[in-house]
């Protein structure tokens, strides 16, 4: 059993994701994986769909992991990992290896877990292996070149959702919320928790609870990027808390059948602030901005009203 913290100081110094990627300049899915390393430790085989954190991390034959790590195509993340999971059980069960089974850690984008790589997950949560999944949701098919995806909000601007005298918002669709529909779904799920690099303390103790979990977990961790959303990149800290002091992101789990608040601002601030900031959103008109704070705001009170009743 992994052992949770109470502060920063009580992270472990060892790193498992180290230096020697391409990854941009405050790029987000990097400090995700980081964080993610190193409350996972050293018995941990890691599970790699082509997206941002395979194409920036594996140059020319190297890669930035001290652990093992495969990759997987962006279909079929969850379906490796259990094949992984499943191999180990059964060469225990046989007396073919005696040692203690590892981690079993998928880290998709939300290309790979939302999207193109949604039935994988599924399957594997749906047969109970134990696996911790985890999407870093940058919001975007970034590695290919910012295309628009099924976690990109409504109204922003990517090469497949230009905005125009035709479109003048950018993208139509409002995004998915892939973390309820695994919560409700999938019978067989232990632990679900939201995540930001905001609170890298909450991070950390939320992959812990995933891999303490006897059964799938599931997290979903917003990880801001600077080159997608349009940003300078010694803002991306910045951005996750933006995020959730406005209500773009929530922070909760979903714990022995129980959700629970991670974190409520004590006021929320209006959308606005955290859209200004970003290029990908400077083309919005005043009735846009609406229509986007109208849509958080039934968000949040649903969640707030789920929260309630499940607690």
């Amino acid at each position: 059993m992994l052992e949770t913290i109470k502060t920063l100081r009580d992270m472990p110094k060892e790193e498992y994701y180290v230096p020697g990627h391409r990854t941009c300049a405050g790029c987000g899915p990097a400090l995700v994986y980081r964080l993610v390393a190193k409350a996972a430790g050293p018995n941990t085989i890691f599970v790699g769909p082509t997206g941002c954190m395979y194409v920036a991390n594996t140059s020319y034959g190297c890669g930035p992991w001290a652990v093992p790590w495969i990759h997987a195509q962006i279909t079929n993340g969850g379906g490796v990992a259990s094949g992984i999971e499943a191999a180990y059980k059964a060469m225990m069960r046989k007396g073919k290896y005696t040692g203690e089974r590892p981690h079993a850690i998928v880290m998709a984008g939300d290309g790979g877990s939302t999207d193109i790589g949604l039935q994988a997950l599924s399957g594997m949560i749906y047969r109970g292996h134990d696996v911790l999944y985890i999407c870093y949701d940058n919001e975007s098919y970034a590695n290919t070149g910012i295309q628009t995806s099924p976690t990109t909000p409504w109204g922003a601007v990517t090469t497949f959702t230009p905005s125009g005298p035709a479109v003048p918002e950018g993208k139509r669709l409002w995004p998915k919320d892939n973390a309820q529909m695994i919560a409700h779904g999938h019978p067989e799920l232990k632990y679900l928790a939201t995540a930001s690099p905001a609170f890298p303390v909450d991070l950390f103790n939320k992959v812990r609870k995933g891999l303490n979990a006897e059964g799938p977990a599931y997290l979903h961790i917003q990880a801001p990027c600077p080159k997608g959303w349009q940003f300078p990149s010694n803002k991306t800290i910045e951005m996750a808390k933006l995020a959730l002091d406005t209500g773009m992101f929530q922070l909760y789990e979903l714990e022995d059948g129980k959700y629970k608040m991670s974190y409520m601002p004590k006021e929320r601030k209006p959308v606005d602030e955290f859209l200004k900031l970003q290029g990908r959103f400077k083309h919005l008109k005043p009735e846009h901005i609406e229509k986007i704070q109208n849509f958080v705001d039934q968000k949040v009170k649903a969640i707030e009203i789920e929260i309630a009743a499940l607690s």
